[in-house]
């Protein structure tokens, strides 16, 4: 029984980076072998095991075999007489096809250490093609490695776009896509997941609503680079500078969808777009696993993104409207998250990168204003409609004396 470790680990202390965590192949053992030695089996589709101390995943060696459609489509074979180089040629990257011995020697049968000197994100074998998910996986490594300067090998991009071609990506189940993506979403660079599914088609397969963004122009005036989809990448990398929430860059990259659906003929203008895209986020929503917070910020920033960006001439009336649409006096946290979203949004156009924001503090001032406004101010006779009423006149007057 030998053990190594693999993939991320070994990728991330040659790159100098910290490690996420650590996994580990085991060659030569079964099964009950390390059951017996106090090892807990938690995987599914194949053997994997929890370190009786550590709690680290350990997993057979393996190869597998295509046998149908999708992720779920292969047959494993953990015996143990797999060695360890027909392990790791089943991975989808030469830079996570590497393992390091016990005494420290490094294992690198596919040229894993040589693409990372050249910053390459190259697949390891043909058998790349027959899992769908690693199209988005290496779109997520794309986010996380482009900073560093990693670009998309053009045989990998050649390969992607073969497997779009032939109907694979359709059996990507919405859970994976969206567990891709949300991944994605946190790493440096997440715009570098757009750019990297569109590079081979795969982004009109998986994401339609964001793939039609692309080539959609908009009023100079308010957006210098004019590309629909060029903006939402720029909006997700000023957000990626604002904020390390998911949910954030998500309300990002959805904020705009219904500009793609806007008629050729009102172009630049998008009319209305706003509740398009409300309703297709809903529409995105039904498709993916998309958690209820997600969900729920994106709708009030593509709702509202156009009235905070005026938040400078808004009248009292409508900024307490704004206020109590979007709950921030229930949930200021939240409304950070929303005024964080239109920041974003207001930056990621060209030229105006490093302008101020202005609009959100006004609207913070504007809620702290409110929300010192309490309930005992209110005559104690009031009940009811009436109650609230005289709740909301305070708080208007309040937020009057602030806004001028």
């Amino acid at each position: 029984m030998e053990v190594y470790l693999v993939g991320g680990a070994v990728r991330d202390r040659l790159l100098g980076l910290p490690a996420r965590e650590r996994d580990w192949v085991v060659v030569g053992a079964s099964a009950s072998e390390l059951e017996a030695l106090g090892y807990r089996r938690v995987g599914k589709d194949f053997p994997v095991f929890l370190h009786p101390e550590t709690q680290e995943e350990y997993a057979l060696a393996r190869t597998e075999r295509k046998t149908g459609p999708g992720y779920h489509g292969f047959s494993f074979d953990t015996g143990e007489a797999v060695s360890l180089e027909q392990d790791l040629q089943r991975r989808d990257l030469t830079i996570n096809a590497m393992a390091r011995a016990a005494d420290g020697t490094l294992i690198d049968p596919f040229g894993g250490q040589a693409d990372l000197a050249a910053r390459s994100l190259r697949h390891v074998s043909p058998a790349f093609a027959e899992d769908p998910v690693r199209v988005a996986r290496v779109a997520r490594f794309a986010a996380r490695f482009a900073p560093l300067g990693f670009t998309l090998a053009e045989e990998t991009r050649v390969l992607m776009q073969t497997m779009v071609e032939s109907g694979e990506l359709l059996n990507l189940r919405p859970e994976r896509l969206w567990q891709e993506l949300e991944r994605a979403l946190t790493e440096p660079a997440p715009q570098a997941f757009l750019a990297t599914l569109r590079s081979c088609g795969a982004l009109r397969v998986l994401l339609p609503e964001i793939d039609r963004l692309y080539g959609v122009p908009q009023p100079p005036r308010w957006h210098p680079e004019i590309d629909t989809g060029v903006h939402v990448e720029m909006a997700l990398q000023q957000a990626a500078r604002l904020t390390s929430q998911p949910e954030v860059r998500f309300a990002v990259l959805t904020h705009d969808l219904g500009k793609g659906t806007t008629p050729r003929e009102q172009w630049p203008k998008h009319v209305g777009h706003e509740q398009r895209s409300v309703e297709l986020i809903d529409e995105l929503a039904q498709r993916l696993p998309v958690p209820r917070r997600f969900a729920q910020l994106a709708r009030r920033v593509a709702q509202y993104h156009g009235l905070v960006h005026r938040a400078g001439e808004l009248r009292a009336s409508t900024i307490l409207k704004l206020l109590e649409a979007v709950d921030a006096l229930r949930r200021p946290a939240d409304f950070e998250a929303f005024l964080t979203a239109c920041e974003a949004d207001a930056r990621g156009r060209k030229g105006r990168e490093d302008e101020p924001y202005p609009q959100a503090e006004r609207l913070r001032s504007a809620l702290s204003a409110v929300a010192a406004v309490q309930t005992d101010s209110v005559p104690g006779d009031l009940t009811g409609a009436a109650f609230g009423q005289a709740l909301r006149d305070l708080r208007l007057q309040a937020l009057k004396q602030t806004t001028h």
